[in-house]
């Protein structure tokens, strides 16, 4: 089966894949860089795996991406186009972050997770652009979930 192309941005940081979803210009490329880069500062394992667009399919149970080979080690920096960057083949999913309008993001949610190619992936909305919030948030979420 050919595998699903999603409009998203995958990162691996430490030994989870996180799988960044937004419309254009929300963030996602900005929000995955910062968290490279926080990782790669805690001198914790973090790369790219695609910007933008994201090939999805189901192994096992478990939802597994890789980036088009068109854009394979490139992220899109706004107003700089596409650069080279360090990046992995591909990574399971171990959380799907939204990125939606500020007024969607609910403050006390509860665990909510969505279905993606029938692998259950455990699921945050974060707001669209505000890169300075969702990167301490999302830092915080992956230690309390997924500790090193």
């Amino acid at each position: 089966m050919a595998p699903t192309n999603m409009h998203a941005t995958a990162i691996v940081l430490g030994d989870r894949g996180v799988l960044i979803a937004g419309p254009s210009g929300s963030g996602k490329s900005s929000l995955a860089l910062a968290l490279v880069e926080k990782f790669r500062a805690g001198n914790r394992f973090a790369r790219l795996v695609s910007d933008d667009q994201v090939f999805l399919s189901a192994h096992q149970g478990r939802l597994v991406c890789h980036a088009p080979s068109t854009i394979a080690g490139l992220v899109e920096v706004r107003g700089g186009g596409p650069i080279p960057v360090e990046h992995e083949a591909a990574t399971t999913v171990d959380l799907l972050v939204r990125l939606v309008p500020a007024g969607a993001v609910e403050r006390l949610p509860e665990d909510a997770s969505e279905l993606l190619l029938g692998c259950k992936v455990p699921r945050l909305m974060l707001a669209e652009r505000e890169i300075a919030v969702a990167t301490p948030a999302l830092l915080a979420l992956l230690g309390a979930r997924f500790p090193a």
